[in-house]
């Protein structure tokens, strides 16, 4: 943007550092006000025997406003909207624990991951096995990751197969670029792009219409569990680093350029953009626990939300964009209002806006 060098002077308000020098040109009508940020979680549940496990993925949220998470050999799912808790699977011992789960984008199927190496598929309105997944992973499978009728998996045996869930022989592409455990798999938002991090170190950057791994970014020190497109910049990737990294980094997965590196001062297990704000939530491990709210692309800190006394390993986003549900090794789960509150519920009364699993204090 050009600067206006014959703009009459006037006096200029001071911004907040994190505001872009963009906007001092720019004189808004009105200034939008700073959103309050709640620094203690909004509930904390028990989660017993959430595996302690930086490598699996165990919490995610779907669009029907279903939250699942794995304890142990067990998924439970919470239906946010009515607050109801119910057990959708308990595996079988020599099949478990359950290492992975993923949400389907119709909010109704879900993908369990497990150390056997096996995926199961429920239907979970029905409470029903759809199918089991064989033979296409050595050992367990880690992260999973859907795009529309392909579910892609990621294995401790370093593969990434795409599985097409509609036919008998259901392993359609498999992409071999890691040499050691799989732990993050996350499809662009256009379904044409497939980031993947692993415990060697490495992220890579696979095209959907072929095998071919367009980036493979070597700059990490550690595994790269978290991931995550840029829902407002389209090719934009959040990738952080395990314990001996530490660092968020921002990539143009057009070009391959690394955009940015921010040292964090602790483990990355997990990172989620903001749908509404250009703002990037982190979790972390020693020495917090925290998590951290950032502003982009200044990466100024907002806010650090403490609570959880072990490392977050899990996070995951309600379907408005305004709630974040973390699973620890603490052996709880909290929700947050990090995003602001939905738009549904600012024109609704107060009474009839239910609070999140307000019946609910422990998972089983």
């Amino acid at each position: 943007m050009r600067q206006q060098r014959n703009k009459p002077q006037a006096p200029v308000q001071l911004l907040p550092r994190e505001h872009s020098v963009y906007s001092l040109y720019q004189q808004p009508k009105s200034v939008k006000p700073r959103r309050y940020i709640p620094q203690n979680c909004e509930r904390a549940l028990d989660a017993p025997d959430i595996v302690d496990d930086f490598y699996l993925n165990l919490l995610d949220w779907g669009s029907a406003n279903v939250l699942a998470i794995a304890l142990g050999r067990t998924v439970y799912l919470w239906d946010a909207s009515s607050g109801s808790v119910s057990e959708l699977v308990t595996v079988d011992e020599d099949m478990g624990p359950v290492t992975s789960i993923n949400w389907a984008q119709d909010g109704l199927n879900l993908a369990v991951g497990l150390d056997n190496s096996e995926v199961q598929l429920w239907d979970s309105v029905a409470s029903r096995k759809v199918r089991t997944l064989k033979g296409g992973h050595q050992s367990r499978v880690g992260s999973l990751a859907w795009n529309n009728h392909i579910l892609t998996t990621g294995g401790m045996d370093g593969k990434i197969i795409n599985n097409d869930v509609r036919v008998r022989s259901h392993v359609v592409k498999t992409y071999r670029g890691h040499t050691l455990e799989v732990c993050g798999l996350k499809w662009s938002e256009s379904g044409q792009h497939l980031a993947s991090g692993g415990n060697d170190n490495l992220v890579h950057v696979w095209e959907h219409s072929t095998r071919r791994s367009l980036h493979r970014f070597e700059e990490h020190t550690s595994a790269v569990k978290a991931l995550a497109w840029c829902p407002f910049q389209s090719g934009l990737l959040a990738t952080g680093g395990g314990g001996e990294d530490r660092t968020i980094k921002f990539w143009n997965t057009r070009t391959g350029a690394c955009l940015n590196s921010v040292d964090t001062g602790s483990q990355v297990c997990s990172l989620i953009w903001s749908k509404k704000e250009r703002e990037l939530l982190s979790s972390h491990g020693f020495t917090q626990n925290q998590l951290t709210l950032w502003k982009y692309p200044s990466m100024v800190k907002m806010a650090e939300l403490n609570g959880h006394t072990s490392r977050v390993l899990y996070m995951t986003q309600s379907p408005d964009g305004c709630t974040v549900a973390s699973a620890a090794g603490d052996e709880t789960l909290r929700l947050w209002n990090v995003f602001g509150v939905p738009e549904d519920a600012k024109k609704a009364a107060p009474k009839a806006v239910p609070q999140p699993f307000s019946n609910v204090n422990r998972i089983r």
